[in-house]
């Protein structure tokens, strides 16, 4: 599933140009003070076009302010970058697209990895970036995501223009579905071209990130399992829902992991959802499995709750190398009875059809 999904602002990406507050070396001035579990910036998040960049190492040495030349001079040093996205968010979209950039001013044989594009439509991919059809196309036959044009353009336009390959990572999102209603077995009643598309094996062992995403489960609003079913029902729906959740990341890991085998001299910065790859686990740690050696290295978005008082907790220390911190979004959700009637809009979008291939 694709957690916590932001609907797309429609902001224009380049108004974004004046956004220099924490894209300077005055950052490194902002202080960071901590009081309980809670650590509090000084300078305040102003508008979404915002951000500050908090630098962390998953922990390794005290949070401090930075700019966004020392994420890009650290991130240089890596051979895989994951971005983790609060999808939609027009300043997290920002620095996706200006980290890659500078990256590949540093490092010309750079790949773009994308969640946002399924392993299906690579050939489309391949094909819009070869100038062979235009962006109507790639959008519709390569069945990009609704906010493409706000969020993904800046990106995929780079890549174009400079002659980077992209990589459709994702296994598709009706094969996840099925995952989800029937099982990892799913993955078994697939063959030939279909197959290809989800991994060849989901690790669904036990672990921190099994751990985490079932505390999520049990907590966010939507995502929990019915009540009145017997406790075999409830750990075999969870551990569908997981499995579906891993059919992502160990997707997108292999894809990656495939390229790189293909490209050794390559490095690549993929950008996906941020539970995929906060705290290296998710997808990282499955790139991890296939390519031990890699250099793996990530960046992790704070929505803040206060962006005139921005302060982010100890446990979001460990999510990323770096954290950027803002400004939060509308609540999509005020009373239950629209969570409820949300969930019967979305019920019936799976169809069961789909999962026969």
């Amino acid at each position: 599933m694709r957690l916590m999904r932001v609907v797309a602002f429609g902001a224009a990406f380049f108004a974004l140009s004046a956004c220099t507050t924490m894209a300077t070396n005055e950052a490194e001035n902002n202080a960071i003070s901590k009081v309980g579990d809670k650590y509090i910036v000084t300078t305040p998040i102003t508008s979404f076009s915002d951000f500050i960049l908090v630098e962390t190492q998953l922990g390794a040495q005290p949070p401090r302010v930075v700019d966004l030349q020392r994420v890009v001079d650290d991130f240089a040093n890596y051979d895989a970058v994951f971005i983790g996205e609060a999808h939609g968010h027009v300043a997290n979209h920002y620095v996706q697209s200006k980290i890659f950039a500078a990256l590949h001013a540093k490092y010309p044989d750079m790949t773009l990895s994308m969640e946002q594009f399924e392993r299906p439509a690579q050939k489309v991919v391949d094909d819009y970036l070869a100038g062979k059809i235009g962006e109507e196309t790639l959008i519709f036959d390569g069945k990009a995501w609704p906010q493409y044009r706000s969020s993904y353009r800046p990106l995929v336009e780079y890549a174009k223009d400079n002659g980077l390959p992209v990589i459709a990572s994702e296994i598709p999102a009706n094969m996840v579905s099925c995952i989800g209603e029937r099982g990892p077995d799913f993955l078994d009643t697939l063959s030939g071209e279909p197959r290809q598309w989800a991994a060849e094996e989901l690790h669904l062992e036990d672990g921190a990130y099994k751990d985490k995403f079932y505390s999520f489960m049990d907590a966010a609003a939507g995502h929990g399992i019915d009540e009145g079913l017997s406790k075999e029902e409830i750990a075999r729906k969870k551990s569908y829902r997981y499995a579906a959740q891993v059919s992502r990341d160990d997707t997108m890991a292999e894809s990656i992991a495939r390229h790189l085998k293909a490209n050794p001299e390559r490095k690549v910065v993929h950008v996906n959802g941020s539970f995929h790859s906060a705290g290296l686990l998710g997808t990282p740690e499955r790139l991890a499995m296939h390519l031990p050696d890699l250099k793996i290295a990530n960046l992790h978005p704070i929505l803040v709750d206060d962006p005139k008082n921005p302060t982010f907790n100890s446990e979001d220390v460990g999510e990323g190398h770096y954290l950027v911190l803002l400004y939060p979004v509308p609540k999509r959700f005020v009373q239950m009875k629209n969570i409820n009637a949300f969930i019967a809009r979305t019920k019936d979008e799976i169809d069961k059809d789909k999962c026969a291939y």
